[in-house]
């Protein structure tokens, strides 16, 4: 487990250098379906973070830092206020943050943030591969599903069908306050 502060923030510009190389790194995108990374540049990253910065509160993406790590990763949550007020999370972390318990404390952030903003529900749909990830998910008391009917229209063209694991906020409140 990790002792030393983390520090959460909204991701903004001065973080897009540190996220362009996250989502461009091959081993860290590889259980998302992009083994060579998303191939992002600048320019297409300042216009995502315009998206997220208009979405905001109900769309949000933050930066995950240490104090000896600096950079580890990212968290995003993003309310769909069309299917039931249930919200999409991601979590990436770049290799030297993994399983030191900085992506409990991260995803929990970011699970609190869609609650507090008006998610009903916060689902994820890793890659079924990705056990530890799934471990994570069940430890924050995320529970496996059949996946939504709209939802299957937007699956990936990856080489894997997700798992569905969803959390509602009573579930979280009543674990977690």
């Amino acid at each position: 487990m990790y002792n030393n502060k983390i520090i959460i923030k909204e991701t903004s510009k001065e973080d897009l250098e540190h996220l362009l190389s996250l989502w461009n790194n091959g081993e860290v995108m590889n259980f998302v379906g992009f083994p060579k990374g998303l191939g992002e540049t600048m320019i297409k990253m300042k216009q995502w973070l315009s998206w997220i910065e208009d979405g905001r509160p109900k769309r949000n993406h933050y930066s995950v830092y240490t104090d000896d790590f600096n950079y580890c990763g990212e968290t995003f949550y993003d309310i769909d206020k069309g299917h039931g007020n249930s919200a999409s999370l991601d979590i990436k972390l770049v290799m030297k943050a993994r399983g030191k318990g900085i992506a409990t404390k991260a995803l929990s952030h970011s699970i609190e943030q869609a609650f507090t903003n008006g998610a009903e529900k916060v689902w994820v749909d890793p890659n079924p591969a990705n056990e530890k990830a799934i471990a994570l998910y069940r430890r924050l008391g995320f529970f496996e599903k059949e996946m939504p009917e709209y939802l299957k229209e937007d699956e990936c063209d990856c080489d894997f069908v997700p798992a569905y694991m969803e959390l509602t906020s009573k579930q979280w409140y009543k674990e977690n306050h």
